[in-house]
């Protein structure tokens, strides 16, 4: 699978071959050079998401960083020390961008632009201060203020934590519970290598005080100044800024000379470990030499040659010829002066001068950067994780616990279930090996061979003890002494021996009793050191004296502690039988020798120290003063670039911290050697000498680095070594930071879905190994999380495995899976399966007294004879099953039967037989302690009992209930509850009894809610109609609410990229700053509205914008004259193009309207022309009608009163000869009374006046209103006058109502 790629994949490109160089160090080319930018450009290396952190090419021509000091100088001036971290989602099958994905993933980062909390978070955990960030470019904007965060940061982007985390915030439940998609993606970072690099080198200049190489070629010029520092090629330099520009104070670490250094001399080491670590562990005095660079050559075992004759100087020493034949006892590390090897014609032990062999006949450890045995590596990984994985099985099991078998369920509220793809294939598999490689169904791992069980137990074998006694006659008597004497002279090591080298001194207990305090011990080992003297026993006066120095250590005694060290080795004279012994006391003297500055002894011991400590292979710590000597060798190590015996010394370091559990001190060794793994391995390397990311995640676990430990954790990638972390393990952990990383404890009902892979991955490790309650455990675990996160189909598959397993432990856990999986099934509406199950069960349990589980299985028989539709068999189960429970007096399955009884009515539409049964079982609840399990059934409850209130018609009652429903649920903080019953409040409080102001309140809570859960539709719909209730609230307050979440709803819109939406959110703040006339932004709003729409080339959008905004000045009561440039301007050239008539012919009614609201009666005439024609082209009556009616009014207000009447007669000859209803009536008498007063008074024509009047009056007649008739009657009367005859009637063109010209 993806994530087993090795270790060298997971950070940077490798670097060249210069053993010690850093991430960011300079190649020996230029940097900026064509070959790294196409190196960067090219496509992804494989393997984990730690492969994705890589560099990139400075995006402007790159010129390379400068090679010195004195040029640097001029670059960190006026120097902002910020750099882009771009990312993209690729897979890793394909080596190619997932498109999908990235877009994705550049969402949610936009979302989080708003409320950048998360992201400031993770970016200030990983060391960097964000500046900003640009989704729209997938990039973050980053800053470092301090050495140490620069320092840090690049080494999480170096060991690939900065793309895991990434993952971590960007990616969404459905992407984790997709375990193929999830293995084959990855997050790729890249940053501009060299504008890190010089905001490292800029930082380390501010400070002031650092180490630097002399740079070749420039340090022999400056050796003829005599005030200057004398430098050597490549040498190690400690410089500080003392106020002058070009030269600053040296130190030089071979020689402890200072003086004055040029800048142009220096060159800052690269790697701020480097920094960090000669500042930290600084010694006394300078570098000795004994230790020389290697080029390339690996550590070896194996047999070398000799190529020159050796007579030894000590007795300690070898002695052979040219052309012997040597055993490497331990390690050959290059670039050490010495060696333990073995004559193998003499079959002496001795130290061998590593220049006179030649190592070619040796073998490396393996490939690449090896530089520990296989058991070194073992003991190492298992130090942090002991014990935690039996926790984690404790935890598995919490976790997969339920008591369905004896508490009710209530009826669910069914969900729907997720578009998720789940790999059948896979988990077929699973079921299969879970089957078929059982063999001992109670066993929780392979079986373990004797002598693991025998070597385990190391306090069984015989320790000696021996007694301690005072008394002035035994301790004048030798025969006292024989017996410890005899036990400490033996010429060889011992298993016994091993607590004398620990560093716990537990000797002081294991092997010595009897004594009070120390001091008596200490005079009992100086007499047993008497009598080894008298009688000669060499070896065990060297074990008295070692024994006598760490009690002297012990005490800070070094002086004296030194003295017996030295007898010690004066002593033992050359003998290699006890090597654990022979080690011990050259470190513990060399250590002593450092810490009193003995500089001449030390450098004389240090050769053959280094040999004993670095190259023999599970070295036994027995002092915490040997981190002094290593830490001078690191030095030594860096200083002449030797990696191999870098990553050795630094491996141990890590080992001894470990051992002391310095968690603290420890860190930055453990990343430092995982970086020299890293970026040191060779591409073609199929395996890693050590992985150490179990280490670094329990040690970021214990720093709460939540995101950084989980991705380490992501990363390790578990192996079949002895004691080394397991899948297990890796679940186990990865589900505790994630719970973490949310803020809240782990819980069963809240199972992480960025936990699903790697529980699969142990559930695959637990088939193998044949654990079947582990595997029973996880899946179970599975089934709930898919349960939790909406994917019922996965739920169901990883239940029936549980069945499957439970079989072969037990009929208990068999009763309680099957239990478990009809749930399931029930849940995914699947009724049938859950029925047939069930069934069985009652069948196996009949003639048994089991009571309460016999009411379980009756009330999810119920459930699921229900959802079959048996409502009456589903009634007799409920019933059987209240029986069960109050046969056994459990209150809390009584109230749950009664509340499925209850909710069972309602559905059949017996609401007062609901009511009733839900009032006992809250009753029942009331009575029961409250905890979060019964509050929320409780609040379920409520929930039911206000529905069945509210459809009897008792709305204050059925508000009481809703109202304390909630109250439970936001007690324990339940938000799928919460959203529940606050979408019935407001539904409550608009539909059923009505309030606008707890509705606004109720819908301000269903937006919080949305924002907690991440569900960005919802949220945008809810903000929506919070903004319609704001708006209709009317107030200025209630307005400017009404815009911030219309504001919110716009950017929820462009984040989820949804135009139509986008251009409607544009629009509506534009419609509300108009109500607030704030007109200045109203028509940049609308404009933004139209231009979102025009973007997209949705034109049929953008001409309803038009539309709507010019409706806005049409209907407001300021600037109407707007509206006209967003009709005729915007929306009519759209409509022709759309050629959508029927929006045309309204377009210009609307300007017809608004011009004679503005009196601007010439451009009205226009406009009412164009409608008529349009509406006759149109062929809608009604609509023709309508614009013939504007146009006659037009054509009053135009005094054209001859045109008016013919209009008015088009619209009259529009309607039917017979009338239809009142209104057609009352139409036609409001006309005929028109066109009377039109012709009397501006037509002066008597005659057709009277004869509209009388048709107004017969349509008044219709109506049946006397009133109008009697005023029609009064105009009649008028025009008649006294003699009873109106005058004559003039003729008139009729060009429209007699069917004359067309308009």
């Amino acid at each position: 699978m993806a994530s087993g790629k090795r270790p060298s994949e997971r950070g940077t490109q490798p670097l060249p071959t210069e053993p010690c160089r850093s991430q960011w160090s300079p190649p020996p080319e230029r940097r900026g050079s064509e070959e790294g930018v196409k190196q960067s450009a090219g496509k992804p290396s494989p393997g984990n998401a730690g492969a994705s952190e890589t560099t990139e090419p400075a995006t402007e021509e790159a010129e390379g960083l400068p090679d010195t000091c004195s040029e640097l100088l001029t670059v960190v001036e006026d120097f902002t020390p910020e750099i882009s971290l771009f990312f993209s989602v690729e897979s890793r099958s394909s080596r190619c961008l997932n498109s999908q994905l990235q877009e994705a993933a550049r969402k949610k980062l936009w979302a989080l632009e708003s409320d950048d909390r998360d992201v400031c978070a993770l970016f200030k955990e990983l060391s960097a201060r964000l500046v900003c960030t640009q989704a729209q470019e997938h990039r973050f904007l980053l800053t470092f203020k301090t050495l140490e965060e620069a320092w840090k940061f690049s080494t999480y982007l170096t060991l690939g934590y900065v793309g895991r985390c990434l993952e971590q915030l960007l990616f969404d439940q459905e992407y984790w519970l997709n375990c193929a998609l999830m293995e084959d993606t990855e997050i790729r970072v890249t940053v501009d290598q060299d504008r890190l690099a010089t905001i490292y080198i800029g930082l380390l200049l501010q400070e002031g005080n650092f180490f630097s190489r002399a740079v070749p070629g420039v340090w022999q010029g400056e050796q003829e100044r005599e005030e200057g520092l004398q430098l050597c090629k490549n040498e190690l330099i400690h410089v500080k800024n003392i106020g002058e520009e070009s030269e600053w104070e040296g130190m030089s670490l071979l020689t402890g000379r200072r003086g004055l250094v040029s800048m142009t001399a220096l060159e800052p080491l690269p790697d701020p470990f480097y920094q960090w670590f000669l500042k930290n562990y600084a010694v006394s005095f300078g570098i000795s030499q004994e230790i020389s660079g290697t080029a390339s050559q690996p550590i070896v075992k194996g047999k070398c040659t000799a190529t020159e004759d050796h007579r030894g100087a000590a007795r300690n020493e070898l002695n052979f010829s040219k052309g012997d034949s040597i055993e490497v006892i331990g390690f050959l590390i290059p670039g050490l002066p010495w060696f333990v090897g073995k004559s193998l014609s003499s079959g002496s032990i001795g130290f061998v001068p590593t220049r006179y062999v030649n190592p070619e006949a040796c073998e490396p450890l393996g490939e690449g950067l090896v530089f520990l045995s296989e058991e070194e590596k073992s003991s190492l990984l298992c130090i942090p994780c002991n014990g935690d994985e039996q926790h984690f099985i404790t935890l598995f099991d919490d976790l997969a616990r339920t008591d369905i078998t004896s508490v009710y369920r209530l009826e669910a509220v069914l969900r729907s279930c997720k578009d998720i793809q789940l790999s059948w294939e896979e988990i077929n598999g699973l079921a299969t090996a879970s089957t078929s490689e059982l063999s001992s169904p109670g066993s929780e791992s392979a079986l373990a061979t004797l002598e693991d069980i025998i070597l385990e137990k190391v306090d069984d074998f015989y320790d000696p003890k021996f007694f301690i006694n005072l008394n002035a006659g035994h301790m004048e008597d030798a025969d006292v002494f024989d017996p410890i004497l005899t036990f400490l002279n033996q010429d060889s090591y011992v298993p016994s021996f091993q607590s004398f080298y620990d560093l716990s001194f537990s000797f002081l207990n294991s092997t010595f009793y009897g004594f009070s305090d120390e001091d008596e011990l200490v005079l009992y080992l100086e007499t047993c050191r008497s009598w080894a003297k008298k009688t000669h026993s060499v070896w065990a006066h060297v074990r008295l004296c070692f024994l006598l120095g760490k009690l002297c250590i012990k005490k800070i005694k070094f002086s004296q502690a030194r003295v017996y060290f030295e007898e010690a080795m004066s002593i033992l004279d050359g003998d290699f039988g006890d090597l654990p012994l022979l080690a011990a006391l050259h470190v513990n003297l060399a250590s002593i020798y450092l810490k009193q500055n003995m500089k001449h002894k030390f450098s004389s011991l240090l050769g053959k120290t280094v040999a004993l400590l670095v190259c023999l292979p599970g070295h036994s710590f027995n002092s915490e003063n040997e981190l002094e000597v290593m830490t001078y060798v690191l030095k030594e190590a860096i200083a002449v670039g030797n990696a191999p015996l870098e990553a050795r010394v630094c491996f141990l370091i890590v080992k001894l911290f470990l051992q002391l559990g310095k968690n603290d001190e420890v860190l930055p060794f453990t990343e430092h050697l995982q970086c020299l793994i890293t970026t040191l391995l060779s591409p073609d390397t199929s395996s890693v000498p050590l992985d150490a990311t179990p280490i670094l995640s329990y040690l970021y676990d214990k720093k709460y680095l939540p995101n950084i430990a989980l991705a380490s954790a992501r990363l390790f990638v578990p192996s079949v070594l002895k004691g080394a972390p397991t899948p297990i393990w890796r679940a186990g952990f990865i589900l505790q930071n994630t719970s973490k990383l949310r803020g809240s404890q782990l819980e069963r009902s809240s199972i992480p879905a960025l936990a699903c892979f790697y529980l699969k991955q142990a559930l695959h490790f637990s088939c193998k190994s044949k654990a079947v309650p582990t595997q029973r455990m996880l899946c179970a675990i599975l089934s709930r999380m898919y349960l939790q996160h909406g994917v019922l189909d996965g739920a169901v598959c990883y239940a029936a495995m549980a069945v499957t397993l439970s079989r072969m432990m037990g009929k208990e856990e068999a009763f309680e899976s099957s239990l478990s999986l009809g749930w399931m099934y029930l849940l995914n509406s699947q009724p049938g399966p859950a029925a047939d199950i069930m069934r069985q069960i009652l069948h196996s349990l009949h003639g048994t007294d089991s009571v309460t589980q016999c009411g379980a299985v009756h009330n999810l028989l119920a459930i699921a004879l229900k959802g079959e539709g048996q409502v009456q068999k589903a009634a007799k189960n409920y019933l059987q099953a209240l029986h069960k429970a109050k046969e056994t007096g459990n209150k809390r399955n009584q109230a749950i039967a009664l509340a499925n009884l209850g909710q069972l009515s309602f559905s059949r539409g017996a609401s007062q037989l609901s009511e009733l049964y839900l009032l006992q079982s809250a009753q029942l609840y009331a009575e029961l302690q409250g905890s979060e399990d019964l509050e929320m059934e409780l609040a379920q409850v409520l929930l039911w009992l206000a529905q069945a209130m509210v459809n009897r018609q008792k709305a204050e009652d059925g508000k009481l209930c809703f109202e304390l429903a909630l109250v439970f649920a936001l007690k324990w903080n339940n938000l799928r509850s919460q959203l529940h019953i606050t979408e019935s409040l407001c539904h409550f409080y608009s539909k059923v009894s009505p309030n606008l102001q707890a509705c606004i309140t109720y819908h301000e809570h269903w937006v919080s809610l949305a924002q907690q859960l991440q569900d960005r539709e919802m949220e945008d719909n809810a903000r929506q109609t919070l903004s319609q209730l704001y708006q209709a609230l009317g107030t200025s307050e209630a307005l400017r609410q009404s815009l911030d979440c219309t504001k919110q709803s716009l950017r929820i819109f462009i984040d989820l990229e949804e135009p139509v939406k986008a251009a409607e959110a544009w629009l509506q703040a534009g419609r509300l700053y108009y109500l607030m006339q704030e007109d200045e932004l109203v028509e940049m709003y609308f404009q933004a509205a139209i231009q979102t729409a025009l973007k997209w080339e949705n034109f049929s959008l953008a001409m309803d914008l038009y539309e709507k905004a010019g409706d806005t000045f049409f209907n407001g009561s300021r600037n109407r004259d707007r509206a006209v440039e967003f009709y005729r301007g915007g929306a009519v050239p759209l409509a022709r193009k759309l050629k959508s008539t029927k929006t045309e012919l309204r377009l210009f009614n609307k300007l017809a309207e608004l011009q004679i609201g503005l009196q601007g009666y010439e451009k009205a005439l226009e406009f009412a022309t164009l409608a008529a024609r349009l509406s006759i082209r149109v062929g809608d009556q009604l609509q023709e009608l309508v614009a013939f009616h504007r146009l006659a009014t037009v054509y009053y207000f135009l005094h054209m009163y001859e045109m008016a009447e013919d209009c008015y007669l088009k619209t009259l000859a529009l309607r039917p000869p017979l009338l239809q209803c009142s209104g057609e009536a009352l139409y036609y008498c409001k006309v005929y009374c028109h066109l009377g007063n039109l012709t009397l008074h501006k037509l002066k024509d008597e005659q057709d006046a009277a004869a509209y009047f009388l048709l107004a009056l017969a349509a008044a007649t219709e109506l049946g209103d006397q009133e109008l008739q009697g005023l029609i009657r009064a105009k009649l009367g008028d025009i008649q006058g006294p003699e009873g005859t109106p005058g004559c009637a003039t003729y008139r063109p009729r060009w429209l109502s007699e069917g004359g010209h067309i308009v």
